[in-house]
């Protein structure tokens, strides 16, 4: 199986074309291939989908755990610019359909950027979803290990909670995170977000992914965030997102649509050796 390793702000993903497989992949081999140790390693795997429109693509997100997510920021710019390396879009818009709807993608900077057109943040329960509530998830708690967490609740297309606190730290993304994901009231579980406001037009975070864990940047978990901020008269309408991994810059307009910017870089292309699927037993 050929594939080619990209990184967006410290998240990497491997990207292989179905017309490359000769059965679909299972969640077993994607949690091998995603592997650090076992396998190549990656934040998820991301399958190019033949579409029958020249300006229209389709792509499959595939978290370490095998699951499928229905959208992923970094992972749509990471794609984007494997279409731009292979020829199959110039620097003028092209759409991608996900799990999560379809989005824009634009090239920027001869690949090494590209903007895309996240759709709306969504603050209704019942769309993103969240039990027990009927409008909006905004400053509700949570109870987790005896102490008491304020958190709002959006979807980008995928589920995310968002909690804002004067201080924010990777210990309690690794330690908090995934027992907000699994929470109760998120049938579908859910992506985590930290959040630091540093002023109203910058946002510190660090997060916790669903099916990924722990991660360096998140495109969607910035867009989400960014939102909440801004919902709760935070932060203005641009904001730039810091990660551990780096920086994405966020716009919104004024139906809560959402533009994210940021940077990709080729790592490396290669194949993987047949013996590495017998060990998997496909």
């Amino acid at each position: 199986m050929h594939f080619i390793k990209y990184q967006a702000v410290g998240n990497d993903y491997l990207v292989i074309d179905e017309a490359d497989m000769d059965t679909r992949i299972t969640p077993e081999q994607v949690q091998r291939i995603c592997h650090r140790n076992l396998g190549i390693g990656s934040d998820g795997i991301l399958v190019f989908v033949s579409s029958n429109r020249d300006d229209q693509f389709q792509v499959e997100i595939l978290n370490p755990d095998g699951s499928e997510a229905e959208k992923s920021g970094n992972g749509l710019r990471i794609f984007s610019r494997y279409l731009f390396d292979r020829g199959l879009v110039t620097d003028k818009p092209f759409n991608v359909m996900t799990l999560g709807g379809e989005v824009t993608c634009k090239i920027l900077d001869n690949g090494k950027a590209v903007c895309v057109n996240m759709g709306s943040a969504v603050f209704d329960a019942k769309k993103i979803p969240v039990k027990g509530y009927d409008n909006e998830v905004l400053r509700q708690h949570l109870d987790i290990e005896e102490q008491q967490i304020e958190f709002s609740a959006v979807s980008m297309g995928n589920p995310h909670c968002v909690i804002i606190k004067d201080r924010i730290s990777e210990k309690e993304a690794k330690t908090v995170g995934p027992l907000i994901e699994t929470y109760p009231i998120f049938p579908n579980r859910t992506n985590v977000q930290f959040v630091e406001v540093m002023d109203r037009a910058n946002i510190k975070l660090e997060i916790w992914e669903r099916g990924a864990g722990y991660t360096l940047s998140s495109g969607t978990s910035s867009c989400a965030a960014a939102a909440v901020s801004c919902r709760l008269g935070l932060c203005d309408k641009q904001i730039t997102a810091h990660m551990p991994g780096g920086e994405i810059k966020i716009l919104f307009d004024d139906n809560w649509g959402v533009t994210m910017e940021g940077g990709v870089s080729k790592v490396f292309e290669a194949r993987l050796a047949p013996e590495f699927f017998e060990e998997i037993k496909i």
